[in-house]
């Protein structure tokens, strides 16, 4: 917070010296004569004051289309053949009603199970506090966000739902960039492979984040000693062990947890009628996906799809390769034990692998487009091991479109990258009275920085 005041500081004085600096800006001066006549500071300060107004007279960037779709990478849909889908998040999108019923769900097991304080039945939900995409420590229990290089963003690190301090973090990890190891574990083959952090990267997770912090933060306040790692697992196990309760209640009222989408049977409907194969394969249990595909597109929703396949167990389905596909009874809410030797349309199949669907149906390569939430268990396996071409649902996305629609965003963002060329352009400078204006100018961008983690 101290750190946080330090910056809003730096950041005021620096607009006071640009406003003050305005009323007496001097047109252009012949570059021998600047050296003759002004200081180092009072050059840096018509450098910075000129760049500001440049920011101010520069066109701010359209608006994105909050409801694009986004391509990372060239694609022909005339090549695509087969259309596959996941179902969580993919074809079925949850109301807020959901993560609220996981955690509650959650909290209630580490009550009855692992025998928590009843006190934690008063913690409510905060549906706000975590998203997906960042990262928990289960060492040192801090709830963090890094970007794409690893690097911990200052302001946006908390412990429970306390903000930590800069100063603390770096105490803590003694350096701002975290080594992938550490994050991702160690791959060699003769180290065991236990990453000391967790990446929030599916939207079942954030209820899940959401009851360690607060019980975390319970646990703070009330001075009571705890393993962040016994933590997390107890909060892991308990969510998760709930799932299967998740899935009754929520397929007995599908409408107060589902959001009708009346453009999905329109859109399989056009995939149909354009000869495309279309095949679904979840994680989810069969009666859990009857009842929401039911809701979504009706009862006949079968009939859109050459192949189902439920219970998938992904990732391990698009990375192992001898675990046999079976034949789903529905009647009997089990599995059959014979051999499959093919998929047949209308029969739902369990488990499995993804080398066996190929082999089985011929879909190979770039003329299968997958869809799924989970960035790297539904998308980036499948790419770099089976040469299927991928589509990401990010449903947050449409909230972080709106935001950086805003004005004030987009001033941010054109402002902090003037800013930063500013400070590229005057880093030779080695005085001391450069140096402090300078180092002025990094405060400013560090707290233009800081804002974009608020």
């Amino acid at each position: 917070m101290s750190s946080l005041m330090s910056l809003r500081s730096n950041l005021t004085n620096g607009i006071q010296k640009w406003k003050s600096c305005l009323s007496h800006l001097p047109k252009k001066y012949p570059e021998d004569l600047l050296r003759r006549s002004f200081s180092t500071r009072e050059l840096l300060k018509e450098a910075y004051c000129r760049t500001k107004l440049k920011f101010k007279s520069k066109k701010l960037p359209q608006d994105v289309n909050p409801r694009g779709v986004f391509a990372c990478n060239e694609l022909d849909l005339s090549e695509v053949k087969v259309y596959g889908f996941d179902y969580d998040y993919t074809l079925a999108h949850y109301k807020p009603s959901l993560e609220h019923l996981l955690y509650n769900l959650g909290r209630e097991i580490l009550l009855e199970k692992y025998k928590y304080p009843p006190e934690i039945l008063q913690l409510e939900y905060k549906p706000n506090f975590a998203v997906r995409g960042l990262h928990y420590d289960i060492e040192k229990g801090l709830l963090l966000k890094l970007d794409s290089f690893l690097q911990i963003q200052f302001g946006a690190v908390y412990r429970g739902l306390t903000p930590v301090s800069t100063e603390e973090v770096l105490k803590l990890y003694r350096n701002r960039i975290i080594p992938i190891a550490y994050v991702e574990g160690d791959t060699r083959a003769h180290k065991p492979n236990r990453a000391k952090m967790v990446h929030l990267a599916d939207l079942f997770s954030v209820p899940e984040m959401g009851l360690l912090c607060n019980v975390a933060e319970y646990f703070i306040r009330n001075h009571i000693d705890y393993h962040p790692e016994i933590l997390f697992l107890d909060v892991k196990n308990s969510v998760q062990s709930c799932h299967p309760i998740m899935h009754k209640i929520v397929a007995q009222n599908v409408e107060e947890y589902i959001r009708p989408n009346s453009d999905l049977r329109k859109y399989f409907q056009m995939l149909q009628e354009n000869d495309k194969k279309l095949f679904l394969v979840t994680n989810s249990p069969y009666h859990f996906v009857n009842a929401g595909m039911e809701m979504l597109v009706g009862h006949d929703w079968r009939d859109y799809f050459d192949v189902v396949i439920v219970n998938a167990n992904k990732p391990k389905f698009f990375t192992e390769v001898s675990r046999p596909i079976r034949v789903f009874d529905k009647n009997a809410n089990t599995h059959i034990w014979e051999k499959v030797s093919s998929l047949e349309k209308g029969i739902i199949y369990y488990e499995g692998t993804v080398k066996q669907l190929q082999d089985l149906t011929g879909w190979y390569g770039h003329q299968v487009l997958y869809f799924g939430d989970h960035p790297y268990s539904d998308l980036a396996d499948v790419t770099l091991e089976h040469g299927w071409r991928t589509g990401a649902i990010i449903n947050e996305l449409t909230h972080e479109i709106n935001t950086l629609n805003t004005q004030s965003f987009k001033e941010n963002a054109n402002w902090l990258q003037m800013l930063t060329q500013l400070i590229e352009d005057h880093q030779d400078y080695k005085d001391a009275e450069a140096l402090e204006v300078v180092n002025e100018w990094m405060a400013e961008r560090d707290y233009l920085r800081l804002v974009f983690n608020i």
